[in-house]
């Protein structure tokens, strides 16, 4: 039977558990310096929610290519 929610402890923690030993959330040094993104908060009338988030979505997709490149 399918539960009824989604219950992601199962198989989160096993994963959550190998990344830390693996230090996948300590920050690499790197030649290229520091930046940052501003993103600003969505609407508070949720009005231009799906257009907010098309648009963050966009930008965080080109600037992860750029930074792979």
């Amino acid at each position: 039977m399918i539960e009824g929610s989604y219950s992601p402890e199962s198989f989160e923690s096993k994963w959550y558990a190998t990344w830390v030993s693996e230090e996948a959330f300590v920050p690499k040094e790197s030649k290229k310096g520091v930046f940052s993104i501003v993103i600003p908060p969505p609407n508070v009338t949720g009005s231009l929610h799906m257009g907010h988030a098309l648009q963050h979505c966009i930008i965080d997709v080109i600037i992860r290519r750029k930074r792979m490149l």
